[in-house]
């Protein structure tokens, strides 16, 4: 493969991203602030929370009193040096570190802070593409202020809007920034420009450039290929026999700081999704009672999810996971879009009669696709469904 010479780079772009600093933790301590200091870890069911002593004082649940299937959501910095991170199992967790704080999840606190933090950043840059709850990459080229003044206001007005800390990085392009905000965690600041790239990129290991994921970091590491400066002095040639033609040039791109994509201050969904995971395996028959009103809520909050956003589905899909890891899914298109819970419940079943429910159940979801634009955002759920009543089967 030939290698194409490097295009010209823009040098009056300036992107940003930011990230909030071990999110959901930074907030459960904002309202329990003696846990500062302590491995925390997050990801317990909601009846693991503090109990109250008769003095006043706060008891927690340890690590080590789990029992069950969880995964670990976040954790503290200091839960983090003994090992413990996001998407671990909760019982290897506390197996690392039994004597953790545990505390349950609190979505609808954590949406919260997220919208004061959004909220804070837009009074000042409005350009933003929103990338999930503590995350956001802001498109800073028509500002005149110098990057790291800038860059100090933005956390401040952060810190001030929740109390919270972030980490951000200033430089060329999205993929830059997305691996700068990473290098000075927590509280970090961070500019890069090209001729950084050498110095501080190149010596990181290939799998923190965002979009080499596991399948393809361990191809890399056979390659003997481990580092962002190993990549880049990779042959052309290896690298398109082993991954094509595409995915080669994108990495020799990325290997030399190299991304044009903009910041997008709006896109469409390409669908809506609510699942759970259950605190056991649900039986199909014997949990069918505790099943059906799982899948009727997940259905009524999918409702609400659509019509809160303005959109209509034209494909309602089920997802199921049963105990021994195996995922099913299934999807059906309907006549005519909708957005109501009556009619999600109605594809759902139509879908879990395709499903062969020989195996106990561990995770269900509904997925609604295809979706069009038809609602003005803002409505609150319609009351259909919320009374309706769902066999499995």
């Amino acid at each position: 493969m030939e290698s194409k010479p490097a295009p010209a780079w823009d040098n009056s772009r300036r992107v940003a991203h930011l990230d909030m600093d071990a999110f959901y933790a930074s907030v459960e301590l904002l309202r329990y602030p003696e846990l500062k200091g302590l491995p925390v870890v997050i990801g317990a069911a909601r009846s693991a929370g503090p109990r109250l002593r008769p003095d006043g004082t706060r008891e927690y649940a340890r690590l080590r009193d789990y029992a069950g299937r969880g995964v670990v959501t976040t954790s503290t910095y200091e839960a983090r040096a003994l090992g413990v991170f996001s998407a671990m199992g909760m019982m290897k967790a506390a197996q690392l570190a039994p004597d953790a704080i545990m505390l349950p999840v609190d979505f609808p606190v954590y949406r919260q802070y997220s919208r004061l933090f959004k909220q804070a950043v837009a009074a000042i840059a409005p350009a933003i593409e929103d990338r999930g709850i503590d995350e956001i990459y802001i498109d800073l080229s028509a500002h005149a202020e110098p990057s790291r003044e800038l860059a100090q206001r933005l956390k401040d007005a952060v810190r001030g809007a929740t109390g919270l800390s972030c980490s951000i990085c200033i430089s060329p392009n999205k993929l830059l920034s997305k691996i700068g905000s990473e290098l000075d965690k927590p509280d970090g600041l961070t500019l890069l420009a090209m001729d950084d790239v050498p110095t501080r990129i190149w010596p990181l290991p290939a799998r923190k450039v965002n979009g080499i994921g596991p399948k393809a970091g361990a191809r890399l590491e056979s390659l003997g290929i481990l580092t962002v400066g190993d990549l880049a002095r990779a042959a052309p040639d290896l690298l398109q026999e082993n991954f094509g033609l595409s995915y080669a040039r994108w990495l020799i791109a990325v290997a030399q700081g190299i991304d044009d994509r903009p910041v997008l201050t709006h896109t469409e969904p390409k669908s809506i999704s609510r699942e759970t995971t259950f605190e056991r395996d649900l039986h199909v028959r014997r949990d069918r009672a505790e099943l059906s009103g799982i899948l009727q809520h997940l259905c009524v909050q999918l409702a609400a999810d659509l019509q809160r956003k303005g959109y209509e589905a034209r494909t309602i899909g089920i997802k199921l996971r049963f105990e021994d890891f195996r995922t099913v899914t299934r999807d059906v298109t309907l006549a005519d879009a909708a957005a109501d819970a009556a009619a999600i419940l109605g594809a759902a079943r139509v879908c879990l009669k395709r499903v062969v429910l020989d195996h106990r159940i561990r995770l269900l979801g509904v997925r609604a696709g295809s979706l069009d634009a038809r609602h003005e955002p803002g409505d609150g759920p319609q009351q259909a469904g919320h009374g309706v009543q769902l066999q499995l089967c």
